[in-house]
């Protein structure tokens, strides 16, 4: 069994404290306004999903917490602190995007390597090497060379490199881009593990099923700011009720008669317009009367199914709403 990782008492948030409090953030890139009265809670022990597309500005939020960018007006504290001083920023571990990494060392060597360049003693990093191996799981594969390992194995040496000065915040980049379904479940579980000595997760992904799978909760960044935010499922209920979401994949594209006929029934494209969907009330019988229509229309259908909204569907319905030309 794994051992669950501690933290050492003075990296503890006090009683009530958020670990990361954001108010009011405003960042400007010259006369381009980027976060705009930014608001943003994370508790300790929780996954934070961030949320948004690209250009949204959460490369812009994660450069700011991490005091690389100076914002323009707001605060950004650290159980309590502002991330003004060095000291703070010590409680801020970073995994990149990027493998940021010494390809020719062993795993060991590496998180040694990392472990001297963070300012800990020699005794210290024996120790904080042997805690980041147990908790990544990275144990058994210590001695081999970072050129050998797969994307996933590297992504955890990745989260034990930032995680050895035992940070009270960990910022993940896209922590899944490479990596297949069954390392992509294990990183969730290092992931688990580390917030069970109450260290907060903020993770800024694409990935919406994984946001969906293991954040507490999660946030839009749309316009410079978050909105909305919650546990996922309470978003999506919030979003969709008691509905249900018809899928329609294509074997070939419409042609213009057909394209406004699903389109005035209330049917939105998406994928190059050979995927096509509606929401339908819990229990509809539509699929049936459906296939009839499309057969009628000469639409050649390769699949028809129902599924249950998520995250996918919530920031696809938030885009639409906020891009006319998306909507019928």
């Amino acid at each position: 069994m794994t051992p669950e990782p501690t933290v050492p008492d003075a990296l503890r948030a006090e009683d009530g404290l958020p670990v990361l409090d954001i108010s009011q953030l405003t960042v400007n890139y010259g006369r381009r306004q980027v976060l705009n009265r930014l608001d943003l809670k994370i508790d300790a022990g929780a996954i934070y999903g961030l949320l948004g597309p690209n250009g949204a500005g959460k490369t812009t939020l994660i450069r700011t917490i991490c005091g690389r960018i100076m914002p323009a007006s707001g605060s950004v504290t650290i159980e309590g602190q502002s991330n003004h001083k060095k000291s703070t920023l010590r409680r801020i571990g970073l995994v990149p995007q990027e493998i940021g990494l010494y390809s020719h060392l062993t795993v060991r060597e590496n998180l040694q390597a990392f472990g001297r360049l963070s300012g800990l003693s020699a005794a210290q990093t024996r120790d904080a090497v042997k805690w980041a191996e147990d908790v990544t799981r990275l144990s058994e594969r210590h001695g081999e060379r970072l050129d050998v390992l797969s994307g996933g194995w590297k992504r955890r040496v990745n989260i034990a490199a930032a995680i050895l000065h035992r940070p009270a915040l960990l910022i993940l980049d896209e922590p899944t881009v490479g990596v297949d379904v069954d390392a992509r479940n294990e990183l969730h579980e290092v992931i688990r593990d580390l917030t069970h000595s109450g260290m907060a997760v903020l993770i800024a992904t694409h990935d919406l099923d994984q946001a969906e799978t293991i954040c507490s909760s999660v946030g839009f960044l749309r316009n410079g700011t978050i909105g909305p935010a919650g546990p996922p499922q309470s978003l999506i209920d919030a979003e969709f009720g008691g509905r249900t979401v018809v899928i329609i994949e294509l074997r070939q594209p419409l042609n213009p008669s057909q394209r406004s006929t699903l389109l005035k029934a209330g049917f939105v494209p998406s994928n190059g317009e050979m995927t096509w969907s509606v929401f339908v009330e819990v229990g509809s019988t539509v699929s049936s009367a459906l296939t009839a229509q499309l057969d009628r229309l000469g639409v050649s259908a390769r699949e028809i199914r129902h599924r249950k909204p998520g995250l996918d569907t919530l920031f696809l319905q938030l885009t639409r709403k906020h891009s006319p030309e998306l909507t019928p």
